[in-house]
């Protein structure tokens, strides 16, 4: 009913299931506490059981200071299946960073004269940046004088994100190129937080411009263009 006094026709200032859920909350939120942390003691208790194994530790992940390097990679490649002597590669270089690409080019070019590769089946040729490398690409795989492709740069990042909006545009731009044209592009970008870090994968052994040349030259032999698959090959077809 309604309070003493009140007018017959006033409703209750709160309806009677908002009361009761009102005067719940506190003792819903206790027993979800409750229950939250009985949980927690039961999962401490179950890990003393786990195999050692399976244990995971509780301090914090530190990151290795020392990254595997690349440059003549893991991957082992036998030289009597990479013969390039009837191959013919295009090397695009980038103007930026002319050191660093100088070396990652005379890397790759000498890697590819040691597979076989005749000199005047290297094709040159350079583009001002990493963002042009993917038209470069796509306008030689068109002319079909090649049979792969080794886009050479270097990215070092700086303090706004034109680092990542350039190399996620070049990586992609250079995948495309490739499934669009069966022709294989390797992706010869290095992507650097510094400049050092450039220095070290493109000098001396770990010099990234070796293993672009193998892959380079493996790529080749898969090539899908039927015009210049024999090129790769140990004999040309017969007639």
């Amino acid at each position: 009913g309604s309070p003493a006094g009140a007018p017959q026709n006033q409703l209750p200032p709160y309806p009677s299931s908002v009361r009761v859920l009102r005067h719940q909350l506190p003792p819903l939120y206790t027993m979800a506490l409750l229950r939250l942390s009985v949980v927690a003691a039961l999962l401490q208790g179950a890990v003393a059981f786990a195999p050692s194994s399976l244990r995971r530790s509780v301090a914090p992940r530190v990151a290795k200071t020392t990254a595997p390097r690349m440059g003549a990679m893991d991957v082992k490649f036998d030289p009597s299946k990479l013969e390039g002597e009837n191959c013919r590669i295009g090397i695009i270089t980038t103007r930026w960073n002319p050191e660093i690409i100088s070396s990652l080019q005379t890397g790759c070019k000498d890697t590819l004269k040691d597979l076989g590769v005749k000199e005047e089946n290297i094709f040159e040729t350079e583009v001002p940046g990493a963002f042009e490398l993917p038209l470069a690409a796509r306008f030689l795989a068109l002319s079909g004088t090649v049979d792969a492709i080794v886009c050479v740069g270097c990215l070092i990042k700086g303090d706004t994100q034109h680092f990542e909006y350039i190399s996620q545009a070049t990586s992609s731009g250079l995948m495309s190129v490739g499934i669009q044209t069966s022709t294989p592009v390797v992706y010869g970008v290095l992507n650097v937080n510094t400049e050092q870090q450039a220095l070290d994968r493109a000098t001396g052994p770990d010099n990234h411009g070796i293993s672009w040349a193998q892959v380079t030259k493996q790529a080749s032999g898969h090539s899908l263009r039927p015009r210049w698959r024999w090129r790769c090959s140990a004999r040309r077809p017969s007639a």
